[in-house]
């Protein structure tokens, strides 16, 4: 029941010693004020991260090569391990069935590409049609490289968005043909990349014509693939690390490899990454909530301290109501009341403040890992359940001595 005489004798009490009040109050709103930036700055690091991963296939496992390390079977360290067509066969053969997209790629590392008077040097890539859904690659105008490219062996090329800016300017390079290494290739699409200008900065052509025109017979460079995914991320990585620890296995065994050689076959999970990202988030997470409930419980023991000096200041007076038939229990939470009032009052505060500096200040962070700094909604009945349990907690002791208190004590006391 609302007690309006309850709340007025708490205003009395805490307008006494207005400077005292308000710096209590102070420590308060600034534990909570620093908890929610903190929490709003962790939402914002996993907004990045998430946005990164997005940006490729999550389940995407890329395959590629360097020189053995160790000897195996009387074979010298130092070979250089060599992929072939037929490696990218067999492993489509073995685990096709877990796979929803599969590439094998050539690439020409600094492809001199002109148009007109216009060139300059890119990476170019020769892949089949699934890579574009490999690399969330979105076509804008024209189209991506199909099978019917493949087959045929077509000179086509799908340049990405900084190329077209670079060499066409406003003009439309759809069926235009641009020069690399001297050999025409007609565009037949433009992309866009999440990952921004660097990744725009490629071009993609059929894998067997990059092979013939490049002098690549039937070697790759590396392997492409994604995972069947499922809305169970562990089960979705279980899956990815099994696929990506055979493949690292068959080809190690097709290239007589040592089974611990760790430079020869080396495998990138995108996933594994993922989780290692989410799981460092996590911890940072952890490390905001502890450096934030440990600043409330500074401004908590703050308002104990208060509380404990208001009792010792009331105490002829809690006597007096004593005396005059209080019970205990209402002298508990008479105490209790006026210091769940101070801390969720300012801690309230604490919390409007720091929910309005991430709204204002939020869209203005964009950076490659912190994106749009907030704190939701669950977030924030957390932090009020929080401030109860401390408005509680910091009135619990001083209103126990209270109610202990003796009426003939109380009376004596100066």
């Amino acid at each position: 029941m609302f007690d309006i005489e309850r709340w007025q004798e708490i205003f009395d009490t805490l307008s006494k010693n207005k400077l005292r009040t308000f710096l209590t109050g102070l420590s308060v709103a600034s534990g909570i004020f620093i908890l929610v930036v903190l929490l709003g700055f962790s939402s914002g690091i996993q907004n990045g991260v998430s946005d990164q991963f997005s940006n490729d296939a999550k389940g995407e496992i890329s395959v590629w090569t360097r020189s053995t390390t160790k000897e195996y079977k009387g074979l010298n360290p130092g070979r250089y391990i060599q992929l072939k067509q037929e490696d990218y066969n067999r492993i489509n053969q073995l685990y096709g069935d877990y796979l929803e997209y599969k590439s094998s790629n050539y690439m020409i590392w600094r492809a001199q590409t002109n148009y007109l008077k216009e060139g300059g040097n890119y990476r170019a890539y020769g892949v089949l049609p699934d890579y574009q859904f490999i690399k969330n690659s979105d076509i804008g105008s024209g189209r991506f490289i199909n099978f019917s490219d493949i087959e045929n062996e077509t000179k086509v090329a799908v340049i990405g968005n900084q190329i077209k800016l670079d060499l066409f300017k406003n003009e439309d390079p759809i069926n235009k043909d641009i020069k690399i290494n001297d050999i025409n290739f007609k565009v037949i699409g433009v992309f866009y990349d999440p990952g921004g200008e660097q990744a725009e900065s490629q071009i993609f052509m059929p894998l067997t014509t990059a092979q013939k025109a490049f002098n690549g017979i039937d070697r790759i460079n590396n392997l492409s693939f994604t995972v069947k995914m499922s809305d169970d991320i562990d089960a979705s990585t279980q899956l990815t690390t099994f696929v990506a620890s055979g493949i690292e296995g068959e080809l190690k065994q097709m290239h007589t490899v040592a089974p611990d050689d760790p430079g020869a076959i080396r495998i990138q999970n995108s996933l594994e990454q993922f989780r290692r990202y989410y799981s460092l988030i996590s911890i940072i997470k952890a490390i905001f909530w502890f450096v934030g409930i440990g600043t409330i419980i500074a401004g908590i023991v703050g308002v104990g301290n208060i509380m404990l000096i208001i009792v010792k200041e009331r105490t002829k007076e809690i006597g007096i109501r004593k005396a005059l038939g209080a019970l205990p229990m209402s002298i508990v939470g008479m105490i209790m009341q006026e210091a769940i009032y101070v801390t969720m009052f300012s801690g309230l505060f604490g919390l409007i403040f720091g929910l309005a500096l991430l709204e204002i200040v939020g869209p203005l962070i964009e950076t490659d890992y912190i994106k749009h700094p907030q704190v939701d909604f669950n977030t924030a009945l957390i932090t009020v359940f929080v401030l109860v349990i401390a408005g509680a907690l910091a009135g619990f002791i001083p209103a126990y001595r209270a109610a202990k208190i003796k009426p003939i004590e109380a009376l004596r006391d100066e």
